[in-house]
């Protein structure tokens, strides 16, 4: 499905950016002199938000909807106009359609940052038939070209696009520079900590297989030592058929997947327990809730919340395995 923004032509979309000469109007209030920064969704706004300190003004553009869902509004598409960098997650997830507003804002000096395009290619993990949902070059402007853009789940991926950040800004406030390094050091040892805790967490455990809700989790996965038995919903959002879970409880039966996860931003969780429901020889299987960090409100978001979800994620999973 096109979502509104991604079906309204750049020039309308110029007419709607351009339609007040209010300075309230441009979403940024009294913040002259600091770099202004829009941030594409939550989990890049807190690796920005740690690295901007008081130096830098750092702004979420999609927060209760995230980069499957997006559809935007006037007054966010507002905020290009007087914004100085945009940063985005890259590989085919949000840059198409944060680009569709850059163009439209009519901002020259605006920067947009592709973060995952300055991960080393060796890092990447391929996406198997795409598993987040969505065709290759699609009218929602994805097109992930076979790599799995989900990232910001890899410890070691975040700690690479705070490095981006952290570059971007003092490129575009030198006077800055120091603290801006400071800040990423400091935030990367926390993010290099999360690791550790979480390996540490997860040593013990033998039974390492789950399935979860949709395609996001191979770089947590990969980074904790887990495998993807399969996803429950090829599509987010969208339900699958009965013979895809007759094929997804055929394999966790036989592979002995105990645990399935489900994401708490849809409702839904009956595909999951039907799963549950017809294993056959599998001791106690569970369902948990593994949060992708696609999402968040704006009165949630603070500098903590990355590492404070990351965390409740590897205490979900150190309770439902064995």
């Amino acid at each position: 499905m096109r979502t509104l923004l991604a079906s309204i032509p750049v020039a309308v979309l110029g007419l709607v950016l351009g339609c007040s000469s209010e300075p309230a109007a441009d979403g940024w209030g009294d913040t002259a002199g600091k770099p202004r920064v829009i941030a594409s969704f939550a989990p890049i706004w807190c690796f920005a938000e740690n690295v901007a300190g008081p130096d830098a003004v750092v702004k979420p553009l999609m927060t209760g909807q995230g980069p499957h869902h997006f559809d935007g509004t006037a007054t966010q598409a507002r905020l290009f106009q007087k914004a100085d960098l945009v940063l985005v997650n890259g590989l085919g997830l949000d840059d198409k359609r944060v680009k569709k507003l850059a163009d439209a804002s009519r901002n020259k000096n605006l920067k947009v940052i592709d973060l995952g395009g300055k991960l080393d290619p060796k890092t990447l993990l391929e996406s198997d038939g795409c598993p987040c949902g969505h065709d290759h070059g699609d009218d929602d402007g994805h097109d992930h070209g076979g790599v799995d853009p989900h990232v910001w789940l890899g410890p070691d991926q975040a700690v690479k696009m705070v490095e981006g950040i952290r570059d971007a800004l003092k490129a575009a406030d030198p006077a800055h520079a120091a603290g801006y390094d400071g800040r990423a050091a400091a935030y990367i040892a926390k993010l290099t900590a999360l690791k550790d805790e979480g390996k540490a967490l997860l040593k013990d455990k033998t039974d390492r297989k789950l399935v979860t809700f949709h395609g996001s989790q191979n770089y947590f996965a990969n980074a904790f030592g887990l495998k993807i038995a399969g996803v429950v919903q090829s599509t987010p959002g969208k339900e699958p058929s009965a013979k895809e879970l007759d094929a997804l409880v055929a394999a966790c039966s036989k592979d002995k997947v105990r645990v399935i996860a489900v994401e708490p931003q849809y409702a839904s969780k009956s595909a999951a327990e039907r799963i549950v429901a017809h294993l056959k020889g599998v001791p106690d299987p569970v369902v948990i809730a593994l949060d992708p960090l696609e999402t968040a409100s704006e009165s949630e978001l603070n500098a903590d919340w990355y590492v404070a979800k990351m965390r409740a994620n590897l205490a979900e999973l150190a309770k439902a395995m064995r």
